[in-house]
C-alpha cells in the first residue's frame, strides 16, 4: 500500500479519518495544498480502492443498545447464519474465523435479557460462547 500512497495522500487519509465530513476546503488549509489538488488525490485515492466509503458513527448507548458482546458460533449452517445474522437487528459485525468455532458474531443490545432472546434464537444454528464487553477500550482506532 504505501507505493500506492505518498505522505500527503497519508495526511488526506488521517484527516478524513478522524472526520469523514471535513470539507475539501478545510483539507486543503491543513495540509497547504490547492482545493483542486486535494479533489484530484481523494478522487485517485477512490478510484485505486483505498477510500472505499465514508460513514457516519452513532452513539449505541443513547439509542438503547450499548451493550456489546461478542458470540463464538460453531456451526455446519453457514448460509443460514449468515442470513440469520443479516436480519438480526442486534448483529452489527460478523466474522468467518479460523479454530474450533467458525464464527465472531458481534451483537448490541439494551439488556442482558435481550441478549438471551437473541442467544435463544441463535441455538438452531450450533453451539456459541458469549463474551460481554465490559469496557471498550480501543474502538474506531485510527489507521493510519
Amino acid at each position: 500500500m504505501d507505493n500506492l500512497i505518498d505522505d500527503i495522500d497519508k495526511k488526506i487519509m488521517q484527516l478524513l479519518q478522524h472526520n469523514a465530513r471535513m470539507s475539501i476546503s478545510h483539507i486543503s488549509k491543513e495540509i497547504s495544498m490547492s482545493q483542486p489538488s486535494v479533489k484530484e488525490r481523494i478522487l485517485k485515492l477512490e478510484d485505486k480502492k483505498i477510500i472505499t466509503g465514508y460513514s457516519t458513527e452513532f452513539n449505541l448507548g443513547n439509542l438503547n443498545r450499548g451493550m456489546t458482546t461478542f458470540i463464538l458460533l460453531k456451526t455446519e449452517h453457514c448460509q443460514e447464519t449468515v442470513e440469520f445474522c443479516d436480519k438480526a437487528r442486534e448483529v452489527t459485525d460478523l466474522y468467518r474465523i479460523s479454530g474450533e468455532y467458525n464464527y465472531l458474531i458481534k451483537v448490541q443490545t439494551a439488556s442482558i435479557e435481550e441478549l438471551a432472546e437473541f442467544q435463544d434464537s441463535l441455538i438452531k444454528l450450533g453451539p456459541s460462547k458469549s463474551h460481554i464487553s465490559l469496557k471498550n477500550i480501543l474502538e474506531h482506532r485510527l489507521l493510519i
